[in-house]
């Protein structure tokens, strides 16, 4: 089963609160012009929550499955990262 197939069989309860955000977007910038695109964040995460347009980085916190890769793989260590407020986020199926 490919992990895009994985990803589907998740449950989200959604957060009006975002736990992840750019700390300053100038910062993507640079990592765009020394990292080219797709950058370290957009290349980890397993469900497309980073995208790159208009010269911007695009969050979709909504489908994070809270692995944390993204801001590991920052090199800048832009990203603030939480976990969701109790009981909101990702339900895992089996545990």
């Amino acid at each position: 089963m490919r992990v895009e197939e994985k990803l589907y069989t998740l449950r989200y309860k959604k957060d009006e609160q975002p736990h992840l955000a750019i700390i300053d977007p100038n910062k993507c910038l640079k990592c765009e012009e020394v990292n080219g695109v797709p950058q370290p964040c957009i290349s980890v995460c397993p469900a497309n929550v980073y995208s790159w347009i208009n010269q911007r980085i695009i969050i979709s916190y909504e489908n994070c499955v809270e692995c944390g890769a993204c801001r590991i793989a920052c090199p800048y260590s832009n990203i603030s990262w939480k976990y969701p407020r109790y009981g909101l986020g990702i339900a895992l199926r089996y545990g």
